[in-house]
Protein backbone atom coordinates (compact mmCIF):
# COMPACT_ATOMS: atom_id res chain seq x y z
CA UNK A 1 0.00 0.00 0.00
CA UNK A 2 1.62 3.45 -0.74
CA UNK A 3 -0.35 6.77 0.07
CA UNK A 4 1.84 9.85 -0.96
CA UNK A 5 0.44 13.31 -0.67
CA UNK A 6 1.60 15.52 -3.34
CA UNK A 7 1.59 19.04 -1.90
CA UNK A 8 2.12 21.97 -4.01
CA UNK A 9 2.97 25.16 -1.31
CA UNK A 10 2.54 28.01 -3.74
CA UNK A 11 -1.31 26.78 -4.14
CA UNK A 12 -1.56 25.54 -1.00
CA UNK A 13 -3.20 22.28 -2.57
CA UNK A 14 -3.08 18.71 -2.09
CA UNK A 15 -3.38 15.99 -4.41
CA UNK A 16 -2.52 11.92 -3.20
CA UNK A 17 -1.58 8.91 -5.19
CA UNK A 18 -2.42 6.27 -3.81
CA UNK A 19 -1.24 2.42 -5.11
CA UNK A 20 -1.89 -1.44 -3.94
CA UNK A 21 -1.71 -3.97 -6.61
CA UNK A 22 -0.32 -2.42 -9.22
CA UNK A 23 -3.50 0.09 -9.44
CA UNK A 24 -3.33 3.54 -8.64
CA UNK A 25 -6.19 5.97 -8.01
CA UNK A 26 -5.36 9.94 -8.11
CA UNK A 27 -7.03 12.54 -5.86
CA UNK A 28 -7.67 16.11 -7.03
CA UNK A 29 -4.70 16.10 -9.67
CA UNK A 30 -3.35 19.45 -10.65
CA UNK A 31 -3.71 20.50 -14.39
CA UNK A 32 -0.02 19.60 -15.26
CA UNK A 33 -0.66 16.01 -15.04
CA UNK A 34 2.47 13.92 -16.48
CA UNK A 35 3.73 13.83 -13.00
CA UNK A 36 1.41 11.44 -12.16
CA UNK A 37 1.44 9.17 -14.77
CA UNK A 38 5.70 9.33 -14.69
CA UNK A 39 5.08 8.33 -11.24
CA UNK A 40 2.89 5.08 -11.63
CA UNK A 41 5.17 4.59 -14.55
CA UNK A 42 8.46 3.92 -12.57
CA UNK A 43 6.62 1.93 -10.24
CA UNK A 44 4.95 -0.58 -12.94
CA UNK A 45 1.61 0.33 -12.02
CA UNK A 46 -1.36 2.40 -14.17
CA UNK A 47 -3.69 4.51 -13.02
CA UNK A 48 -7.19 3.79 -12.58
CA UNK A 49 -9.21 6.30 -11.08
CA UNK A 50 -9.26 9.55 -10.67
CA UNK A 51 -11.32 11.10 -7.83
CA UNK A 52 -12.27 14.34 -7.51
CA UNK A 53 -13.73 15.82 -4.08
CA UNK A 54 -15.97 18.81 -5.79
CA UNK A 55 -15.62 21.53 -8.42
CA UNK A 56 -12.29 22.73 -7.44
CA UNK A 57 -11.99 27.22 -7.47
CA UNK A 58 -9.30 27.52 -6.89
CA UNK A 59 -7.17 25.19 -9.52
CA UNK A 60 -7.83 24.13 -12.81
CA UNK A 61 -7.86 20.25 -12.06
CA UNK A 62 -5.72 17.65 -14.51
CA UNK A 63 -8.62 15.26 -14.29
CA UNK A 64 -9.80 15.86 -17.71
CA UNK A 65 -6.33 15.64 -19.70
CA UNK A 66 -5.07 12.43 -17.29
CA UNK A 67 -8.02 10.61 -18.22
CA UNK A 68 -7.44 11.11 -21.60
CA UNK A 69 -3.45 10.04 -21.52
CA UNK A 70 -4.44 7.22 -19.17
CA UNK A 71 -8.12 5.60 -19.65
CA UNK A 72 -8.96 6.22 -16.28
CA UNK A 73 -12.29 7.21 -14.87
CA UNK A 74 -12.89 10.63 -13.28
CA UNK A 75 -15.19 10.15 -10.52
CA UNK A 76 -17.01 12.64 -8.82
CA UNK A 77 -19.83 12.43 -5.46
CA UNK A 78 -23.28 12.44 -6.15
CA UNK A 79 -25.39 15.42 -8.05
CA UNK A 80 -22.11 16.09 -10.20
CA UNK A 81 -23.36 17.77 -13.33
CA UNK A 82 -20.44 17.85 -16.43
CA UNK A 83 -20.37 18.49 -20.32
CA UNK A 84 -17.43 15.41 -20.38
CA UNK A 85 -18.02 11.51 -19.42
CA UNK A 86 -17.57 11.27 -15.67
CA UNK A 87 -18.81 8.51 -13.43
CA UNK A 88 -21.60 9.90 -11.11
CA UNK A 89 -20.56 8.04 -7.66
CA UNK A 90 -23.45 7.54 -5.08
CA UNK A 91 -23.35 8.20 -1.35
CA UNK A 92 -20.93 5.05 -0.13
CA UNK A 93 -20.69 3.36 -3.29
CA UNK A 94 -17.22 1.87 -3.14
CA UNK A 95 -14.02 1.25 -5.54
CA UNK A 96 -11.62 -1.52 -5.60
CA UNK A 97 -8.07 0.10 -5.88
CA UNK A 98 -5.75 -3.55 -5.67
CA UNK A 99 -6.43 -4.68 -2.14
CA UNK A 100 -7.55 -1.13 -1.13
CA UNK A 101 -11.12 -0.09 -0.96
CA UNK A 102 -12.33 3.63 -1.46
CA UNK A 103 -15.68 4.34 -0.05
CA UNK A 104 -17.90 7.53 -0.97
CA UNK A 105 -18.74 9.87 1.25
CA UNK A 106 -21.02 12.49 0.15
CA UNK A 107 -20.30 15.58 2.47
CA UNK A 108 -21.89 18.49 0.67
CA UNK A 109 -21.26 21.89 2.40
CA UNK A 110 -18.49 23.50 0.74
CA UNK A 111 -20.30 22.17 -2.86
CA UNK A 112 -22.97 20.52 -3.28
CA UNK A 113 -21.30 17.60 -5.25
CA UNK A 114 -18.66 17.51 -2.42
CA UNK A 115 -17.51 14.37 -1.28
CA UNK A 116 -15.17 12.54 0.62
CA UNK A 117 -13.46 9.31 -0.29
CA UNK A 118 -12.29 6.82 3.10
CA UNK A 119 -9.88 4.42 2.40
CA UNK A 120 -10.17 0.97 4.07
CA UNK A 121 -7.26 -1.33 3.84
CA UNK A 122 -6.85 -4.79 2.67
CA UNK A 123 -9.06 -5.95 6.06
CA UNK A 124 -11.81 -3.43 5.52
CA UNK A 125 -10.61 -1.04 8.57
CA UNK A 126 -10.88 2.72 7.77
CA UNK A 127 -7.29 3.63 7.50
CA UNK A 128 -7.52 7.26 6.20
CA UNK A 129 -10.40 10.12 4.46
CA UNK A 130 -9.84 12.70 1.97
CA UNK A 131 -11.75 15.24 2.84
CA UNK A 132 -11.17 17.83 0.07
CA UNK A 133 -12.69 21.21 0.97
CA UNK A 134 -15.19 19.77 3.85
CA UNK A 135 -12.78 19.54 6.56
CA UNK A 136 -9.31 21.58 6.58
CA UNK A 137 -6.87 21.25 9.59
CA UNK A 138 -8.53 23.18 12.42
CA UNK A 139 -11.16 24.74 9.58
CA UNK A 140 -13.99 23.73 7.19
CA UNK A 141 -14.65 25.04 4.26
CA UNK A 142 -16.15 28.17 2.97
CA UNK A 143 -19.80 27.99 2.23
CA UNK A 144 -20.34 31.08 -0.09
CA UNK A 145 -19.38 29.97 -3.45
CA UNK A 146 -22.41 29.69 -4.85
CA UNK A 147 -24.28 32.92 -4.86
CA UNK A 148 -27.13 33.51 -6.84
CA UNK A 149 -27.77 29.19 -6.72
CA UNK A 150 -27.60 28.62 -2.72
CA UNK A 151 -26.49 31.20 0.07
CA UNK A 152 -24.00 30.56 2.17
CA UNK A 153 -26.63 29.74 5.19
CA UNK A 154 -27.92 26.59 3.27
CA UNK A 155 -24.45 25.27 2.61
CA UNK A 156 -23.55 25.43 5.65
CA UNK A 157 -26.42 23.68 7.41
CA UNK A 158 -25.74 20.93 4.78
CA UNK A 159 -22.34 21.13 5.95
CA UNK A 160 -23.33 20.80 9.34
CA UNK A 161 -24.68 16.99 8.92
CA UNK A 162 -22.33 16.18 6.63
CA UNK A 163 -19.69 16.47 9.37
CA UNK A 164 -21.31 14.41 11.24
CA UNK A 165 -20.29 11.38 9.27
CA UNK A 166 -16.93 12.48 9.27
CA UNK A 167 -16.54 12.51 13.36
CA UNK A 168 -18.74 9.33 13.44
CA UNK A 169 -15.34 7.93 11.87
CA UNK A 170 -12.81 6.32 14.03
CA UNK A 171 -10.32 8.81 16.04
CA UNK A 172 -7.57 7.14 14.32
CA UNK A 173 -8.42 7.45 11.30
CA UNK A 174 -5.82 9.47 8.92
CA UNK A 175 -7.34 13.64 7.65
CA UNK A 176 -6.65 14.10 4.47
CA UNK A 177 -7.42 17.42 3.36
CA UNK A 178 -6.91 19.21 -0.23
CA UNK A 179 -5.31 22.49 1.43
CA UNK A 180 -3.09 23.66 3.99
CA UNK A 181 -2.47 27.16 5.48
CA UNK A 182 -2.72 30.19 2.91
CA UNK A 183 -5.71 28.75 0.97
CA UNK A 184 -8.39 30.99 0.46
CA UNK A 185 -10.65 28.26 0.70
CA UNK A 186 -10.96 28.71 4.16
CA UNK A 187 -11.34 31.17 6.58
CA UNK A 188 -7.89 29.96 8.77
CA UNK A 189 -6.59 26.98 7.73
CA UNK A 190 -4.28 25.17 10.31
CA UNK A 191 -0.28 24.94 9.27
CA UNK A 192 -0.32 21.31 9.54
CA UNK A 193 -1.54 19.41 5.76
CA UNK A 194 -2.77 16.28 7.38
CA UNK A 195 -4.50 15.38 11.21
CA UNK A 196 -6.56 12.68 12.74
CA UNK A 197 -10.39 12.45 13.21
CA UNK A 198 -9.44 12.39 16.91
CA UNK A 199 -7.55 15.48 16.87
CA UNK A 200 -9.77 17.54 14.70
CA UNK A 201 -12.63 16.52 16.75
CA UNK A 202 -10.58 17.91 19.97
CA UNK A 203 -9.07 21.05 18.59
CA UNK A 204 -10.91 22.13 15.14
CA UNK A 205 -13.67 25.39 16.14
CA UNK A 206 -16.55 23.73 14.00
CA UNK A 207 -16.26 20.39 15.39
CA UNK A 208 -16.99 21.48 19.12
CA UNK A 209 -20.29 21.16 20.09
CA UNK A 210 -23.13 23.59 19.18
CA UNK A 211 -26.42 23.97 17.35
CA UNK A 212 -27.18 23.80 13.57
CA UNK A 213 -28.27 27.19 14.24
CA UNK A 214 -24.72 28.09 15.84
CA UNK A 215 -22.67 26.49 13.52
CA UNK A 216 -23.88 28.44 10.43
CA UNK A 217 -23.52 31.66 12.74
CA UNK A 218 -19.68 30.23 13.34
CA UNK A 219 -18.93 29.05 10.08
CA UNK A 220 -20.08 31.40 7.71
CA UNK A 221 -18.82 35.27 9.90
CA UNK A 222 -15.85 36.74 8.84
CA UNK A 223 -15.45 34.93 5.56
CA UNK A 224 -13.00 37.44 3.34
CA UNK A 225 -14.74 37.81 0.07
CA UNK A 226 -13.66 34.81 -2.46
CA UNK A 227 -11.03 36.06 -5.58
CA UNK A 228 -13.29 36.55 -8.59
CA UNK A 229 -11.28 34.21 -10.56
CA UNK A 230 -12.80 31.17 -7.96
CA UNK A 231 -15.99 31.08 -9.75
CA UNK A 232 -14.04 30.58 -13.45
CA UNK A 233 -11.79 28.23 -12.07
CA UNK A 234 -14.71 25.98 -10.82
CA UNK A 235 -16.70 26.76 -14.37
CA UNK A 236 -13.92 25.48 -16.01
CA UNK A 237 -13.41 22.39 -13.96
CA UNK A 238 -17.29 21.98 -15.09
CA UNK A 239 -17.45 22.59 -18.20
CA UNK A 240 -13.94 21.75 -19.70
CA UNK A 241 -10.83 23.46 -20.81
CA UNK A 242 -7.82 24.02 -23.27
CA UNK A 243 -5.41 20.75 -23.32
CA UNK A 244 -2.60 21.23 -21.35
CA UNK A 245 0.34 20.43 -23.44
CA UNK A 246 -1.47 22.87 -26.54
CA UNK A 247 -1.51 25.77 -23.83
CA UNK A 248 2.07 24.89 -22.79
CA UNK A 249 3.47 24.68 -26.32
CA UNK A 250 2.15 28.64 -27.21
CA UNK A 251 3.29 29.58 -23.95
CA UNK A 252 6.87 28.35 -24.14
CA UNK A 253 7.58 30.74 -27.18
CA UNK A 254 10.26 32.49 -27.43
CA UNK A 255 10.29 36.08 -28.80
CA UNK A 256 13.28 38.15 -29.22
CA UNK A 257 13.22 41.61 -29.00
CA UNK A 258 11.31 43.46 -31.76
CA UNK A 259 9.11 40.67 -31.26
CA UNK A 260 8.24 41.20 -27.88
CA UNK A 261 8.04 44.98 -28.11
CA UNK A 262 5.20 44.97 -30.87
CA UNK A 263 3.35 41.79 -28.72
CA UNK A 264 3.25 44.18 -25.68
CA UNK A 265 1.74 47.13 -27.46
CA UNK A 266 -1.06 45.65 -28.20
CA UNK A 267 -4.00 46.62 -25.85
CA UNK A 268 -5.01 44.86 -22.81
CA UNK A 269 -1.68 42.28 -23.13
CA UNK A 270 -0.08 41.86 -19.56
CA UNK A 271 3.97 41.73 -18.76
CA UNK A 272 4.42 39.57 -15.96
CA UNK A 273 8.21 39.34 -14.73
CA UNK A 274 8.59 36.20 -12.41
CA UNK A 275 12.05 37.05 -11.34
CA UNK A 276 12.84 37.96 -7.65
CA UNK A 277 12.19 41.47 -6.16
CA UNK A 278 15.90 42.32 -5.87
CA UNK A 279 16.55 41.52 -9.20
CA UNK A 280 12.68 43.40 -10.75
CA UNK A 281 13.74 46.42 -8.90
CA UNK A 282 17.51 46.95 -10.41
CA UNK A 283 15.52 47.09 -14.18
CA UNK A 284 12.54 45.91 -15.65
CA UNK A 285 10.33 46.53 -18.94
CA UNK A 286 8.36 49.12 -18.03
CA UNK A 287 4.66 48.46 -17.70
CA UNK A 288 5.59 44.58 -16.34
CA UNK A 289 4.21 43.59 -12.97
CA UNK A 290 6.57 41.77 -11.23
CA UNK A 291 4.77 38.29 -9.64
CA UNK A 292 7.85 36.63 -8.30
CA UNK A 293 7.93 32.66 -8.60
CA UNK A 294 9.14 32.47 -4.98
CA UNK A 295 5.62 33.78 -4.03
CA UNK A 296 2.15 32.11 -4.10
CA UNK A 297 2.66 33.25 -8.04
CA UNK A 298 -0.19 31.53 -9.53
CA UNK A 299 -2.52 33.25 -6.65
CA UNK A 300 -1.67 36.48 -7.20
CA UNK A 301 -1.83 36.40 -10.99
CA UNK A 302 -4.71 35.24 -11.07
CA UNK A 303 -6.50 37.76 -8.54
CA UNK A 304 -4.98 40.75 -10.48
CA UNK A 305 -5.76 39.74 -13.60
CA UNK A 306 -8.88 38.09 -15.63
CA UNK A 307 -7.89 34.83 -16.70
CA UNK A 308 -8.54 35.25 -20.61
CA UNK A 309 -6.17 38.53 -20.71
CA UNK A 310 -3.24 37.79 -22.90
CA UNK A 311 0.03 37.23 -20.91
CA UNK A 312 3.52 37.39 -22.05
CA UNK A 313 6.28 36.85 -19.46
CA UNK A 314 9.86 38.04 -18.58
CA UNK A 315 11.88 35.36 -16.94
CA UNK A 316 15.31 34.69 -15.50
CA UNK A 317 16.78 32.38 -17.87
CA UNK A 318 15.87 28.69 -17.14
CA UNK A 319 12.35 29.19 -15.37
CA UNK A 320 10.13 29.93 -18.63
CA UNK A 321 7.99 26.65 -18.15
CA UNK A 322 7.92 26.41 -14.89
CA UNK A 323 6.41 30.54 -15.12
CA UNK A 324 4.26 29.05 -17.95
CA UNK A 325 3.30 25.93 -16.25
CA UNK A 326 1.92 27.37 -12.67
CA UNK A 327 -0.23 30.04 -14.74
CA UNK A 328 -2.26 27.22 -16.16
CA UNK A 329 -2.69 25.79 -13.32
CA UNK A 330 -4.97 28.63 -12.18
CA UNK A 331 -6.44 28.80 -15.62
CA UNK A 332 -4.94 31.04 -17.67
CA UNK A 333 -4.90 29.85 -21.00
CA UNK A 334 -3.81 32.78 -23.10
CA UNK A 335 -0.20 32.64 -22.80
CA UNK A 336 1.37 34.32 -25.88
CA UNK A 337 5.40 33.79 -24.84
CA UNK A 338 8.50 34.73 -23.40
CA UNK A 339 11.35 37.02 -24.01
CA UNK A 340 14.12 35.05 -24.87
CA UNK A 341 16.90 35.54 -22.31
CA UNK A 342 15.17 37.10 -19.89
CA UNK A 343 15.75 41.38 -19.26
CA UNK A 344 19.30 41.97 -19.93
CA UNK A 345 18.62 41.51 -23.62
CA UNK A 346 15.80 43.95 -23.70
CA UNK A 347 18.12 46.00 -22.15
CA UNK A 348 21.06 45.09 -24.11
CA UNK A 349 19.36 46.09 -27.35
CA UNK A 350 19.32 49.80 -25.72
CA UNK A 351 15.15 49.66 -24.98
CA UNK A 352 13.94 52.02 -22.13
CA UNK A 353 13.95 50.46 -18.65
CA UNK A 354 12.28 51.04 -15.63
CA UNK A 355 13.35 50.85 -11.57
CA UNK A 356 11.31 50.81 -8.38
CA UNK A 357 12.99 52.40 -5.10
CA UNK A 358 13.12 50.70 -2.58
CA UNK A 359 13.99 52.22 0.88
CA UNK A 360 14.61 50.88 4.41
CA UNK A 361 12.25 51.15 6.92
CA UNK A 362 15.20 53.79 8.96
CA UNK A 363 14.40 56.08 5.54
CA UNK A 364 10.84 55.57 5.84
CA UNK A 365 10.49 56.63 9.48
CA UNK A 366 12.41 59.62 8.20
CA UNK A 367 9.86 59.98 5.28
CA UNK A 368 7.36 59.90 7.11
CA UNK A 369 8.20 62.49 9.63
CA UNK A 370 9.96 65.22 7.25
CA UNK A 371 8.27 64.60 3.75
CA UNK A 372 4.51 66.28 3.92
CA UNK A 373 3.65 64.73 0.83
CA UNK A 374 4.32 61.34 1.83
CA UNK A 375 1.49 58.27 1.70
CA UNK A 376 1.86 55.43 3.52
CA UNK A 377 0.57 52.57 1.69
CA UNK A 378 -0.59 49.35 3.45
CA UNK A 379 -1.55 46.53 1.19
CA UNK A 380 -1.78 43.82 3.54
CA UNK A 381 -4.74 42.00 4.21
CA UNK A 382 -7.71 44.05 6.37
CA UNK A 383 -7.41 41.57 9.14
CA UNK A 384 -3.40 42.27 9.14
CA UNK A 385 -3.86 45.72 9.15
CA UNK A 386 -6.50 45.89 11.90
CA UNK A 387 -3.95 43.64 13.79
CA UNK A 388 -1.72 46.83 14.20
CA UNK A 389 -0.37 49.66 11.40
CA UNK A 390 1.20 53.11 10.93
CA UNK A 391 -0.81 56.02 11.80
CA UNK A 392 -2.93 57.70 9.17
CA UNK A 393 -1.55 54.84 6.40
CA UNK A 394 -4.14 54.15 3.78
CA UNK A 395 -5.62 50.68 3.86
CA UNK A 396 -5.08 49.00 0.62
CA UNK A 397 -4.85 45.40 0.25
CA UNK A 398 -3.26 44.44 -2.90
CA UNK A 399 -6.23 42.27 -4.42
CA UNK A 400 -7.94 45.34 -4.29
CA UNK A 401 -5.66 47.52 -5.72
CA UNK A 402 -6.99 47.21 -9.97
CA UNK A 403 -10.18 48.56 -9.04
CA UNK A 404 -8.82 51.33 -6.42
CA UNK A 405 -6.05 52.69 -7.92
CA UNK A 406 -7.70 55.59 -9.28
CA UNK A 407 -8.09 56.39 -5.67
CA UNK A 408 -4.96 57.32 -4.74
CA UNK A 409 -3.02 60.91 -5.51
CA UNK A 410 -0.74 60.95 -8.40
CA UNK A 411 1.47 63.94 -7.40
CA UNK A 412 1.71 62.41 -3.59
CA UNK A 413 5.16 60.26 -2.76
CA UNK A 414 3.53 56.90 -1.91
CA UNK A 415 5.22 54.50 0.29
CA UNK A 416 4.16 50.98 0.36
CA UNK A 417 4.58 48.29 2.40
CA UNK A 418 3.39 45.09 3.00
CA UNK A 419 4.35 42.55 5.97
CA UNK A 420 7.97 41.75 4.56
CA UNK A 421 8.42 42.87 1.16
CA UNK A 422 7.36 40.56 -1.24
CA UNK A 423 3.56 42.13 -2.12
CA UNK A 424 5.09 45.62 -1.53
CA UNK A 425 6.77 44.80 -4.65
CA UNK A 426 3.88 43.47 -6.56
CA UNK A 427 1.79 46.64 -5.43
CA UNK A 428 4.55 49.05 -6.67
CA UNK A 429 5.21 47.44 -9.91
CA UNK A 430 1.33 47.55 -10.17
CA UNK A 431 1.04 51.42 -9.40
CA UNK A 432 3.73 52.07 -11.53
CA UNK A 433 2.01 50.41 -14.17
CA UNK A 434 -0.86 52.71 -13.87
CA UNK A 435 1.41 55.72 -14.11
CA UNK A 436 2.13 56.53 -11.14
CA UNK A 437 6.28 57.73 -10.48
CA UNK A 438 6.68 59.03 -6.94
CA UNK A 439 6.92 55.14 -5.37
CA UNK A 440 9.31 53.79 -2.89
CA UNK A 441 8.63 49.78 -1.94
CA UNK A 442 9.44 49.18 1.96
CA UNK A 443 11.86 46.20 2.76
CA UNK A 444 10.96 44.36 5.74
CA UNK A 445 7.63 45.55 5.72
CA UNK A 446 5.41 45.77 8.38
CA UNK A 447 7.48 43.92 10.56
CA UNK A 448 10.84 46.40 10.35
CA UNK A 449 8.68 49.79 10.49
CA UNK A 450 7.51 48.48 13.98
CA UNK A 451 11.23 48.86 15.21
CA UNK A 452 11.42 52.71 14.05
CA UNK A 453 10.21 55.80 16.01
CA UNK A 454 6.69 55.92 13.93
CA UNK A 455 3.19 56.53 14.98
CA UNK A 456 1.60 53.62 15.05
CA UNK A 457 -2.58 52.56 15.78
CA UNK A 458 -2.29 49.19 17.91
CA UNK A 459 -5.04 46.86 18.87
CA UNK A 460 -6.94 47.43 22.14
CA UNK A 461 -5.93 45.27 24.40
CA UNK A 462 -9.26 42.51 25.36
CA UNK A 463 -10.47 43.56 28.84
Amino acid sequence: MIIEQLYTNCLAQAAYYIESEGEVAIIDPLRDYQSYIEKAKGNNAKIKYIFETHFHADFVSGHIDLAAKTGASIVYGPTTVTTYPVHVATDNESFKIGKLTLKVLHTPGHTPESSSFLLLDENQKPYCVFTGDTLFVGDVGRPDLLDGIMTKEELAGMMYHSLKKLTALPDDVIVYPAHGPGSACGKNIGKETYSTIGEQKKFNYALQPMSEANFIKVVTDGIPPAPAYFFKDAMLNKQGYAHFDDVVKTGMKAMEVDEFENTIKQENVVIIDTRIPDEFENGFVPGSVNIGLSGQYAIWAATLFDLKKPIVLVCKPGTEEESVQRLTRVGFDNILGYLNQGFETWKEAGRKIDMVISISAEEFALDVKHNEKARVIDVRRPTEFDSGHVLNACSMPLADIPKRVNELDKSAELLVHCAGGHRSMIASSLLKKEGYINVKNVWGGYGKIREQEVALVEPKAAV
